[in-house]
């Protein structure tokens, strides 16, 4: 108990207001991602394929965009105002979902929004560096991300509710998403303080330049590597989705998955970070990549609606165990001076990865069945296991 009020104590307001955006953002986001591919295949007729290429570009323009606003973030030294205007431009373009008569409407409609979360992701998490003690860092990034994933879960379970009431009035949906949109714009232009961090008092230089990405270490790269591989097999979750329906889940109650899925994630990452600060970070990452491996294969030689609930919880797990405790070994691996650049090219290296792992992911369905798919994904998560597990004693 003691414990865990010096953690309470020690995280800053601004983790905890940069918190509480990311969940109502995510409740505005997964109220509409929850339910779209079945918008696609059911209302709009796409297949398969085309979910997979739409969700493919769509992540893979955010992650080149996370490249340049982290490091602009560096080079004028505050970061606020790009977190503010890509949370903005995600809200502004949910309208265009409700519109959407066509699979193209729903691309730009993507497209949109990941522009918005490309412009706001990298500027972000290196507030929550900025902010934070290294000490605390597992601590800081589990509960922004424990906090995120509360409106992730909180997403699809109103996108259920809806759906029911509604008798799956998809467009509904779409546009009662854009009120926790706007709450969250909101709290973050009056919630935020930006810390006076000693980057701001240099000069200002190219942050991409060569000798800013030399200076940025062998520690640093070979996470993002590491994180280039894993991605390749990870795919969208719309392929997750698509595999409950297949499996005979009903499309009521497909969002209720990503609810389990989130409920695991938001209840790990915080405790699992703490837990990172005390006993180190690098094993329980590769603990949550084995796992991703293994509930992978679950999805491949799923039979029964009741092992899919189960595989989502695991999903949720593996969540918690790597995506705040990668961020952190990052932060802790890079010049403060760097931070927004370092952030941007580690969502490249995953969003370089998304577009050839949706293609792959779709094309493999298409071709030899959803089974392919899933083990794939875990062969590539094996892959990355084996590439971190040899670089070790760097960590």
């Amino acid at each position: 108990m003691q414990l865990q009020k010096k953690f309470f104590q020690t995280i800053p307001r601004t983790v905890w207001v940069l918190g509480f955006v990311s969940l109502l953002t995510d409740i505005s986001s997964e109220m509409i991602h929850s339910v779209l591919p079945l918008f696609l295949v059911s209302v709009l007729g796409a297949n398969v394929l085309t979910v997979g290429i739409i969700e493919g570009i769509a992540e893979a323009t955010a992650s080149v965009l996370k490249i340049f606003s982290g490091a602009l973030s560096d080079y004028l030294g505050h970061r606020k105002g790009l977190a503010v205007f890509g949370y903005g431009l995600s809200t502004f373009v949910k309208p265009l979902f409700a519109v959407a008569t066509s699979s193209t409407g729903v691309l730009i409609a993507r497209f949109g929004d990941r522009i918005g979360k490309g412009i706001r992701v990298a500027p972000r998490d290196a507030l929550v560096a900025d902010s934070t003690n290294p000490e605390v860092r597992g601590a800081a990034y589990g509960l922004r991300q424990s906090l995120d994933t509360i409106g992730a879960f909180l997403g699809p379970l109103a996108a259920f509710t809806l759906m029911a009431v509604s008798k799956n009035n998809f467009r509904l949906v779409f546009w009662l998403a854009l009120i926790p949109g706007c709450l969250a714009v909101a709290l973050l232009t009056v919630g935020v303080r930006e810390p006076r961090t000693k980057q701001t008092q240099l000069s200002r230089s190219n942050p991409l330049q060569w000798e800013g990405l030399r200076s940025l270490g062998q520690k640093y790269w070979v996470l993002v590597a590491v994180a280039l591989l894993f991605n390749l097999g990870n795919s969208s979750d719309a392929f997750l989705l698509l595999r409950a329906e297949q499996i005979g889940i009903s499309a009521s109650l497909i969002p209720l998955t990503l609810v389990v899925m989130n409920m695991a994630y938001s209840f790990s990452a915080y405790p699992l970070g703490i837990l990172s600060d005390r006993l180190g970070r690098f094993w329980l990452l590769v603990g949550g990549f084995v796992l991703y491996a293994l509930v992978y294969l679950g999805f491949a030689f799923v039979q029964v609606p009741w092992q899919v609930w189960g595989l989502f919880a695991f999903y949720g797990l593996h969540l918690g165990m790597s995506q705040g405790l990668l961020l952190a070994l990052v932060a802790n691996s890079i010049p403060a001076n760097l931070r927004g650049t370092a952030f941007g090219f580690l969502n490249l290296a995953v969003g370089l990865a998304l577009l050839p792992a949706s293609l792959l992911a779709g094309g493999l369905w298409q071709i030899l069945g959803a089974e392919a798919t899933f083990i794939a994904g875990s062969l590539f998560a094996l892959a990355a296991v084996l590439l971190l597990v040899s670089q070790r004693n760097k960590y």
